[in-house]
C-alpha cells in the first residue's frame, strides 16, 4: 500500500453556513483541490480513510466550543462533495484522529508507505492528528492547499510546527515532481569566468601554497520560499567535484525552504569547488525566486491553471530558466520552448495580436490558424484585438464550432483590463449560444491580488496566463558559509561552527 489519505473533519458543521462552527470561505476553498487530490490517490490506489467529530450532546469539549457535530445529526455527514469518493468513515471524539478510533489499528494493517493529511481546522485536529502520525513513526505529507483554519495566524504557526518540529513534509499546491532536467554547466560557468573575482584569486593563492583541505560548505536563504536551481546546481558539481571524494547532501528541487535552512551541503576538497560559490548562490536566488512566485499565483488560482508567459520579460540567455523554474513552482506550462525542453512539457501559447493585426480580422486569424496548425495544439482564439470581447468570442466560437478549445482575454490597461464582470459576461453570452464547453483564458498583467480577485467574485475564468510577476520575481539572497576544515568545526563570527543539523537533507552524491 503506497499512501494514506487521512481526510480530516470535512464535514457539513464545519463547512456549511448556519453551522455554529463554520470554518469560512477559505475552507470552502479547499473542497475541489481534496476532490483533485482524492481522484489522483484512488487511481493510484491509495485508500481513503474519512475521519470526523460525533460527540455525545454532554460532551465536555463544548465547555470550550458550541456545541456542534451532535450523533446522529446532519452536521457529522462529510460534506456533499466529497462524499461520493471511496473510503473508510471513522468518527472521533477528540482532536487526534488516532485517539479512541479505529485508525492506527486499520493502518497497522495496511502498512501504508506514508499519510496525507487533509482537512480542517490546520490548528486543531489537523495538527493533533499529524502529531500522533508522527509519534507512530509514519512519513507524513500536509498538502497545503487541501488544508484551512478560520485563523490565519494559527493556520501558519500550525504549519510551521508540522514542519519544523513534527517532521511533516509540506507539500506546495503547485509543486509538480518533474522528471530531472539535463542541465549542462557553460563554459563561462566551468572556466569561472562567471565568479566573483576574489574567488579566482582564492583558488590561485591556495594552489601556489599547496593547500587544499577537505572542507564543508553549507548554503541558505535569507527568506522562505520554495527551493528550485538545486538540479542545476548538481549538474555543475558533478562536473568539478572529484568523484572518490565528494559529499553533496540536498533538499529536492520544488520543496519549501524555511529562512536560513540549510539547503545544500558540500564535502570535497576545497579548490574543487570554492570558485562556483558565486554561481551556485546565484543558481539558487534567481530559480527560487521565480519558483516561488509562481507558486505563489497558483496558490491563489486554488486549482484553476496558471501559464507562465514572462519569457518576453528576461534576457533570452535566461529565458529557459525561468520557466522550467515556473513548472517547478506550479505552473501547467510555459510559452518558451526552450523552459518546456527542461520541464520536461510540451510548451503552451495561443496566437498573438501581431497575426490578427496582419491577417485583418479575428476570425480568419483563428480560421487560419485552426487550419495550418497541427492537430495537437488546442485551439484558442485572442478576442480582444478588433471589437467587444463578447461579440468577438461569439463570432470566433460560431466559426469554429467543437474544435475552438478557448477564447483568450488580455484586454489592455488603456481599455480597463480584464475583469471578473468582463468574464461573467462572456460566459454567459458564450452559454446562451450553446458554447458552454468553451472556455475562458485571461492575462495581461496578473499578479496575486487579480488573480485571488478573480477567484473570489466567482469570475468562471478556465486558466490564467502571468508573465512579469513571475519573471521579475525578486531573487531570494543565499549565502555559503564554511563550517568544516579537515573534519574539525569552523565558523566566522557570527555563525556557530561545525555541521547544522538538517533531517531534510537527502544525499544527492
Amino acid at each position: 500500500m503506497a499512501k494514506a489519505v487521512l481526510v480530516v473533519d470535512m464535514l457539513r458543521c464545519f463547512l456549511e453556513k448556519g453551522y455554529p462552527l463554520y470554518v469560512g470561505d477559505k475552507a470552502r476553498g479547499i473542497v475541489p483541490n481534496i476532490q483533485r487530490r482524492l481522484e489522483r490517490e484512488l487511481k493510484a490506489g491509495s485508500k481513503v480513510f474519512f475521519i470526523g467529530d460525533r460527540h455525545d450532546p454532554d460532551d465536555l469539549e463544548f465547555r470550550m466550543f458550541p456545541p456542534h457535530c451532535l450523533e446522529g445529526t446532519p452536521g457529522v455527514e462529510v460534506v456533499p462533495e466529497l462524499a461520493g469518493y471511496a473510503g473508510e468513515v471513522i468518527p472521533k471524539k477528540r482532536y487526534s484522529s488516532f485517539f479512541d478510533t479505529s485508525l492506527g489499528e486499520q493502518l497497522d494493517k495496511l502498512r501504508p508507505d506514508k499519510l496525507v493529511v487533509c482537512g480542517v481546522l490546520t490548528d486543531v485536529c489537523v495538527l493533533h492528528t499529524v502529531a500522533d502520525a508522527r509519534n507512530r513513526d509514519y512519513e507524513v505529507e500536509v498538502p497545503l492547499d487541501c488544508v484551512a483554519s478560520s485563523d490565519e495566524r494559527a493556520h501558519r504557526f500550525a504549519l510551521e510546527h508540522m514542519e519544523k518540529v513534527l517532521g511533516a513534509r509540506l507539500i506546495s499546491p503547485g509543486a509538480r515532481r518533474l522528471k530531472p532536467a539535463k542541465f549542462e554547466p557553460s563554459e563561462a560557468v566551468l572556466s569561472g569566468d562567471t565568479a566573483d573575482i576574489y574567488f579566482v584569486r582564492t583558488i590561485e593563492i591556495l594552489q601556489r601554497a599547496r593547500l587544499n583541505p577537505v572542507a564543508t560548505m553549507e548554503v541558505f536563504p535569507g527568506r522562505a520560499g520554495m527551493l528550485c536551481g538545486i538540479e542545476e546546481v548538481k549538474a555543475l558539481l558533478a562536473r568539478v567535484l572529484p568523484e572518490g571524494n565528494r559529499q553533496v547532501w540536498a533538499l529536492d528541487e520544488g520543496e519549501s525552504m524555511g529562512r536560513r535552512e540549510v539547503v545544500l551541503r558540500i564535502t570535497a576538497p576545497y579548490q574543487s569547488y570554492g570558485l562556483y560559490e558565486t554561481a551556485v548562490c546565484g543558481i539558487l536566488a534567481q530559480s527560487s525566486g521565480w519558483a516561488t512566485a509562481a507558486g505563489e499565483c497558483v496558490a491563489a488560482a486554488r486549482g484553476i491553471p496558471v501559464t507562465s508567459f514572462g519569457a518576453r520579460h528576461v534576457h533570452p540567455s535566461v529565458a529557459g530558466v525561468m520557466e522550467y523554474a515556473a513548472v517547478v513552482g506550479g505552473c501547467a506550462g510555459c510559452s518558451s520552448i526552450v523552459g518546456a525542453r527542461l520541464a520536461g512539457v510540451e510548451p503552451t501559447g495561443t496566437m498573438p495580436h501581431a497575426l490578427i493585426i496582419v491577417i485583418g480580422d479575428t476570425v480568419k486569424a483563428t480560421i487560419a490558424f485552426d487550419k495550418h496548425m497541427p492537430p495537437g495544439v488546442p485551439r484558442v482564439s485572442l478576442v480582444d484585438t478588433f471589437k467587444d470581447e463578447a461579440e468577438e468570442s461569439l463570432r470566433v466560437a460560431q466559426a469554429l464550432g467543437e474544435r475552438l478549445k478557448s477564447v483568450r482575454l488580455d484586454t489592455p490597461g488603456e481599455r480597463g483590463r480584464v475583469t471578473p464582470e468582463l468574464v461573467k459576461e462572456v460566459r454567459a453570452r458564450l452559454d446562451l449560444a450553446g458554447f458552454k464547453k468553451v472556455g475562458i483564458f485571461v492575462s495581461g498583467g496578473l499578479d496575486v491580488e487579480r488573480i485571488t480577485l478573480f477567484v473570489e467574485s466567482g469570475a468562471p475564468v478556465d486558466g490564467f496566463g502571468v508573465g512579469s510577476y513571475i519573471s521579475g520575481a525578486r531573487p531570494i539572497d543565499f549565502t555559503a558559509d564554511l563550517h568544516e576544515l579537515e573534519g574539525k568545526p569552523v565558523a566566522k563570527r557570527g555563525r556557530i561552527p561545525g555541521i547544522t543539523p538538517n533531517p531534510r537533507l537527502k544525499r544527492v552524491m
